[in-house]
């Protein structure tokens, strides 16, 4: 299948099974990119939400605009929770976690690693999942059966060994350094000297596609939502690497493993001593232990 090729109007039958809902993604993921691609390093403006690291542009949301009314168009009992709009749509079993631009400062100043990352649940389960890479021309995608890049089958290699991997990682943030002060700093370092590379490249969505594509070995990340890691996290699961949360002191109370605030993935037969004493010091930290 040509994954470019545009999906047909709305169809009598509402697409319902994870191979159904993945191709409804992977076509409104590829609408949103093609708008992206047309406006970036255009002059736009930029607004802040939280603080001055928490920006958006109108973009961001022309891009979610395009996407909502897509997945509408299928069904309008879908619930829809976006990044930019909240929660849109009916109330049925099927919600879609929507992040137009996952990486919204690099676009926002012109550095092409963002992307567009849709992830779906099925009764509060992961079933599908896409995150497209506009500028790269990058589609990864997952469902029940498996995970694919390009529309070929994805299958994630072997590690490199300790001391020779690379890692990819958005701590700290001002969040975290709020949190944790210097200790944040000093853990950091650890990180550096324990990995070959150690990168920050500002989007977690993207960061998790290049994990289940072997481009990097494992991750980090912190003060994410649910749509930034949705898509990402069953990509990666189903190509064969791990993903698995950090809660970092909220209560877990039985929620998946997509609305933990932070994460560690890594490919298969991977064994990051560091990292693993990282993630514990860190979940000991944040609940007052």
């Amino acid at each position: 299948m040509n994954v470019h090729e545009p999906l047909a109007e709305a169809q009598a039958e509402v697409p319902q099974s994870p191979a159904q809902l993945r191709a409804v993604a992977e076509q409104a993921a590829l609408l949103a990119g093609d708008y992206l691609r047309t406006v970036f390093r255009s002059r736009m403006e930029i607004d802040y939400k939280r603080d001055r690291h928490d920006l958006v542009t109108v973009h961001d949301r022309a891009a979610e605009d395009l996407i909502v009314p897509f997945l509408l168009n299928h069904d309008p009992r879908w619930c829809i929770v976006g990044e930019e709009s909240g929660i849109r749509g009916g109330d049925s079993a099927v919600t879609w976690y929507v992040d137009p631009i996952d990486g919204t400062s690099n676009f926002a100043q012109g550095l092409a690693f963002f992307c567009v990352s849709l992830g779906v649940e099925i009764n509060g389960q992961l079933a599908a999942g896409v995150v497209y890479d506009p500028m790269a021309d990058r589609l990864f995608s997952a469902d029940d059966a498996g995970a694919w890049l390009d529309g070929q089958p994805l299958r994630t290699g072997a590690t490199q060994p300790d001391g020779a991997a690379t890692m990819i990682t958005g701590y700290p943030t001002a969040n975290d350094l709020a949190c944790d002060g210097q200790q944040a700093l000093a853990d950091l370092g650890l990180l550096i000297d324990s990995f070959s590379s150690l990168r920050r490249t500002g989007s977690g969505a993207l960061t998790l596609a290049h994990v289940a594509a072997g481009w990097t070995d494992c991750a980090l990340g912190g003060s994410v939502n649910p749509w930034d890691v949705a898509a990402g996290a069953l990509i990666v699961r189903r190509a064969g690497g791990s993903y698995r949360p950090l809660w970092l002191g909220e209560d877990a109370a039985d929620r998946p493993d997509h609305h933990a605030p932070g994460f560690v993935a890594e490919g298969p037969g991977a064994h990051y001593p560091a990292l693993d004493q990282f993630a514990r010091n860190l979940e000991r930290r944040r609940r007052g232990a």
